[in-house]
């Protein structure tokens, strides 16, 4: 019997060398990433500029924050249904304009209305970049190196953005005039970098995996061929899963619930400690008695552990594997949410922010690197958005709580919850699907009709 147009198209790619194409594909995700992730690592620096400019208070910053977590929500789990329907380019185009437009028109923002209409907005386009960058760079991966390329793509795009974005705050707010100065200028320079990198990404090909299970097999074998792969000796054969009309929520939802569900509790934990608590991380260090320039260096030191996790990944990940490197670093991570909470010098506070950091980063994004690989191209991105959309969306509500608890029960209370909240995740990730080390995207989870 003939190899299907799917199976041929997965086999050559899962064992296709690495090529001038797909260094191209692999960059350009990476900085696209790069800017949508900036974005929300930057917000907690840039909390003390916008209350000291006066343009808004406690409240209304919250609120800001929020809205653009909302967004996010909307736009992970709808990106997911788009672009499995049809297809990861045009999405991944129109993501990066959306966010890129209205980053800047918040930059400008007149009001604090207006700039949660336009956070909201941009939260939309940054919410779709995450999983499409992990499911569009993962189908173009050779199986062997898949997740040390997933960690390179999350080292330029989502580790190092966390020191420079703190520095490029530091910087902004040392040269500005006015307070209200640093705020915009940095959100004026993101949105103008997405914008730069949206028109570089027009070269970017479509998925060949998605081309292959969606009746478009010539243009998936072209792609191949731009790749340097060669085309088949013999006719190949369809099937359902070579054209498929299936709906990729019901996919999703009817046949991976618990992998689609274990995602959401991990999701939840993770951006809960890293987004909710970075956002509040230059707060918490203000209200332990240091001022907001001495707050910001301290957490700067502190972001170089996401670069140091990233690397750490590279290696973890196609050695150990996802699964036991995602679990052991969520308890880990556990573990020293506590040890500092209960640091008092700067030096504790540093030493132990840092390796908190460090283990949330390495559980959090072993983590998202393994959903990106546990659902069928039908449904690759529709599954990952709904995990990680529901997981922003609980974020929405965990950075106010943050706060809540802070103020009513102290810090302790505020970093026992969190790290409660990293062992259920530490126990979610056993349920994702099966490990994912060096086997072909196919193998995980084969297409469907």
């Amino acid at each position: 019997m003939a190899q299907t147009i799917e199976a041929f198209v997965g086999n050559a790619l899962d064992d296709a060398k690495i090529s001038p194409l797909h260094r191209r594909v692999i960059g350009l995700i990476a900085a696209g990433y790069f800017f949508d992730v900036i974005d929300f690592t930057v917000f907690g620096s840039l909390v003390p500029f916008i209350l000291q400019s006066k343009f808004a208070t406690g409240a209304e910053v919250a609120a800001v924050g929020s809205a653009t977590i909302f967004g996010m929500f909307l736009g992970t789990a709808g990106q997911g249904e788009f672009s499995d329907r049809f297809g990861r380019r045009f999405i991944y185009q129109f993501n990066l304009l959306l966010f890129g437009v209205f980053t800047i028109l918040g930059a400008l923002s007149p009001s604090v209305s207006l700039l949660v209409i336009c956070r909201f907005i941009a939260g939309i386009g940054l919410g779709a970049e995450q999983p499409l960058a992990f499911a569009y760079a993962g189908e173009y991966a050779p199986k062997r190196i898949r997740g040390r390329i997933l960690a390179i793509v999350h080292f330029i795009g989502g580790a190092c953005v966390w020191p420079i974005g703190t520095a490029l705050v530091l910087l902004f707010g040392s040269l500005a005039p006015s307070p209200e100065h640093a705020w915009r200028g940095v959100w004026l320079l993101v949105g103008i970098g997405s914008l730069i990198v949206w028109v570089f990404r027009f070269t970017l090909p479509e998925s060949p995996r998605f081309l292959a299970t969606h009746g478009k097999g010539k243009q998936a074998l072209e792609v191949l061929t731009k790749l340097g792969i060669a085309g088949p000796t013999g006719p190949l054969s369809t099937d359902a899963a070579s054209d498929t009309k299936s709906d990729p929520f019901g996919v999703v939802f009817r046949m991976f619930p618990t992998r689609v569900i274990a995602g959401m509790i991990c999701f939840t934990a993770f951006f809960g400690v890293a987004i909710g608590l970075g956002a509040w991380l230059p707060n918490i260090m203000n209200a332990k008695g240091f001022s907001v320039t001495k707050s910001l260096q301290y957490v700067l030191a502190m972001n170089f552990a996401v670069p140091c996790a990233s690397l750490f990944m590279m290696y973890a990940l196609d050695k150990f594997g996802r699964k036991i490197t995602s679990v052991l670093a969520f308890v880990c991570a556990g573990v020293m949410a506590i040890v500092f909470a209960n640091a008092s010098t700067a030096i504790e506070l540093m030493v132990a922010g840092f390796v908190m950091i460090f283990f949330v980063q390495v559980a959090g994004n072993s983590m998202q690197i393994f959903a990106s690989e546990v659902f069928p191209t039908n449904a690759r991105a529709s599954g990952f958005g709904w995990a990680s959309g529901v997981g922003r969306l609980a974020t929405a509500f965990i950075m106010p709580t943050i706060l809540w608890v802070q103020n009513g029960f102290g810090l302790t209370a505020v970093f026992v919850s969190l790290a409660i909240l990293l062992l259920i995740a530490a126990a979610s990730v056993t349920q994702l699907g099966p490990e994912a080390k060096q086997r072909g995207l196919d193998e995980i989870a084969p297409p469907t009709g």
